[in-house]
């Protein structure tokens, strides 16, 4: 092996450490904003009343009934 292989693996590596950095950091950004919009809509869905979820989800079920004596 003479000098400039050396020289050449040792950009190499360093390179591929930080493209390796980089992804770690990218991913870390990513799954922090996945928390914070699942989070957003498990207050939004907290706020919202149980019935109108359910009357937007299946209107024609369980808003009217009929009685009969």
């Amino acid at each position: 092996m003479d000098m400039m292989d050396v020289a050449l693996l040792s950009t190499s590596m360093a390179s591929s450490q930080s493209l390796s950095q980089l992804g770690t950091v990218v991913l870390s950004k990513t799954l922090d904003t996945a928390r914070e919009m699942a989070a957003g809509e498990v207050a939004m869905l907290d706020s919202m009343p149980r019935a109108a979820m359910e009357t937007s989800v299946n209107p024609a079920v369980g808003s009217n009934f009929d009685v009969s004596i």
